[in-house]
């Protein structure tokens, strides 16, 4: 399936919109987590295992509005974005939507 951020794909025509598709993955660090994090905040730079967890909750929330576009009959999404947000002080929401779509190649 073709995921672009952008409102046209090259070479191709939109054929129909399905409406918007989202994927959502709720994560939170496990206490030795938090802890090692705690502990690398002290001293600063990049937080591994924040760094880690938030990749995979984007791949799987990507992953979740592929399931959903395809479910809908879409070949395509695009307008896709990410949002995130904090639930409490240890969970972290991802949510990757876009527009569920029905594109064709364009002939040259």
């Amino acid at each position: 399936m073709l995921v672009v951020t952008t409102e046209n794909i090259p070479g191709h025509k939109v054929e129909k919109t399905l409406g918007e598709a989202f994927g959502v993955v709720v994560r939170s660090r496990g206490i030795g987590g938090n802890l090692a994090a705690g502990l690398r905040s002290i001293v600063g730079g990049e937080i591994k295992e924040y760094t880690e967890m938030l990749e995979d909750a984007r791949r799987s929330a990507l992953d979740r509005m592929v399931k959903n576009a395809h479910a809908m009959g879409a070949n395509a999404v695009v307008m896709m974005r990410f949002d995130s947000s904090e639930i409490g002080q240890s969970m972290s929401e991802i949510v990757a939507y876009g527009t569920a779509v029905i594109v064709r190649e364009e002939e040259q």
